[in-house]
């Protein structure tokens, strides 16, 4: 943990100083400071690149990180699956939905973020409606549900897509869900940033009990826990997290995955210590990703290939490195 908050320190840094503007790291801190010293050295460009570019952009990054990366944790432990993620009950592709239909009936920014969030809530009120048999669901019924429903709204996002303008409409769509902090502005992390910090909160105080989650049925009772209304209550805050991070950066993939097993091949598996530190190394690994694609070409890169391009073979490494102890 301490080893995260220094190298979050460098990479908050970082992407202030990196960029087409280059910023030295004496002036990139300065300006940033700037409100409470009044330096008459920084200029007006200075500032309108630190705070209202890059300021609002790291933000957002390190929000995105942080609530994919608890949210992936919380869903690997309530659904004891190592492959868990935000998108295993369907919340990122119904909020992907929400926002693709947005962008072709031509909402502007917010509203198409606010379809986008409600569509993601709405998915996964639709697979507990779907998973429910006779007022009760299972661990099971949750996850084929969840499969389903997110395949209806992949196809969804497909039709929309084909029925897209090519020439105006179909390449914002497909800009869009290939994930880009571009867009990042004070006035959408208004919206979408007490829902992340709310959710994560909610994930943060019951920490401790996603251990008893991963236990089995009986035990978990055992120990006086109400497993229904404790793993609802973990869904709807990831789901929470979950869908404002797409509804203002679209589909970000891998941190979900990535950052929970890098965290317990290190840490060990308590959920205790699993949850804060998948929050932290999930924002550090998206910050990065992000300053990353806006700097490494003269082209901005989306920033969901640069997380899939280093998730899928550390993810690979990890594995190997996790059979091999266990041989």
């Amino acid at each position: 943990m301490a080893a995260g908050l220094v190298l979050g320190a460098v990479a908050i840094l970082a992407a202030l100083m990196l960029g087409r503007f280059h910023l030295t790291p004496g002036a990139a801190a300065a300006t940033l400071l700037s409100p409470l010293t009044h330096d008459e050295s920084i200029t007006q460009a200075m500032r309108s690149v630190v705070f209202n570019v890059r300021l609002p952009r790291i933000l957002l990054a390190l929000a995105a990180g942080a609530g994919l990366a608890a949210a992936g944790a919380a869903f690997q432990a309530i659904f004891s699956n190592p492959l868990a993620t935000p998108d295993t009950l369907g919340v990122s592709t119904g909020a992907a939905f929400g926002a693709v239909l947005g962008l072709l009936l031509g909402f502007d920014a917010l509203a198409v973020q606010i379809a986008s969030l409600v569509m993601g809530l709405a998915a996964v009120a639709l697979v507990y409606a779907v998973s429910s048999i006779r007022g009760k669901t299972t661990v099971l019924m949750l996850i084929l549900s969840g499969l389903v429903i997110s395949a209806f709204f992949s196809a969804l996002i497909a039709l929309v897509k084909y029925a897209a303008d090519p020439q105006d409409v179909l390449p914002a769509i497909t800009f869009w869900l290939m994930g880009s902090m571009t867009g990042a502005t004070m006035k959408t992390l208004l919206l979408g940033l007490p829902f992340i910090v709310i959710g994560c909160l909610v994930l943060y105080l019951l920490r401790w009990k996603l251990n008893a989650l991963s236990l089995p049925a009986q035990e978990a009772r055992a120990l006086g826990l109400r497993l229904p209304q404790l793993r609802a209550i973990v869904i709807v805050a990831s789901t929470m997290v979950s869908a404002s991070i797409v509804s203002m950066c679209g589909l970000i993939g891998w941190v979900g995955l990535l950052i929970p097993h890098f965290v317990r091949l290190t840490i060990g598996s308590n959920n205790e210590y699993v949850l804060p530190a998948s929050t932290l190394w999930g924002a550090i690994f998206v910050l990065a990703c992000d300053t990353a694609a806006r700097s490494a070409a003269q082209m901005e890169i989306p920033v969901c290939i640069l997380t899939a391009v280093l998730g899928a073979p550390v993810f690979l490494l990890i594995l190997r490195r996790g059979a091999a102890w266990r041989l």
